[in-house]
């Protein structure tokens, strides 16, 4: 009757080892899908970061443009005021 036992002890082994080893498997597919949540909520605020990045830099494009248009108005009227102060130093003989 003990060796009944424990052939039936050993028989069950197998399942055993089996029984664990679904066990780590649900606990890896557990953490897994909380790895892919975390991963999915990461990647859905770098995709709002990079789009509100991306709005901040058509934004200072569109300033350094103005920036550049009113140098080059800066410059016209800088080259008037100099030609209208060298007609009134003519005048002035």
């Amino acid at each position: 009757m003990a060796k009944q036992a424990v052939a039936r002890e050993l028989d069950l082994e197998p399942i055993d080892r089996l029984e664990e080893k679904i066990t780590r498997l649900v606990s890896m597919v557990g953490r897994l899908k909380a790895e892919q949540a975390r991963t999915a909520e990461e990647n859905a605020r770098l995709a709002q970061e990079l789009e509100a990045l991306q709005q901040r830099l058509g934004d200072a494009s569109a300033a350094a443009t103005e920036v550049a248009a009113l140098r080059e108005e800066r410059d016209t009227i800088r080259a008037r005021v100099s030609e209208m102060l060298q007609q009134l130093d003519a005048l002035a003989l």
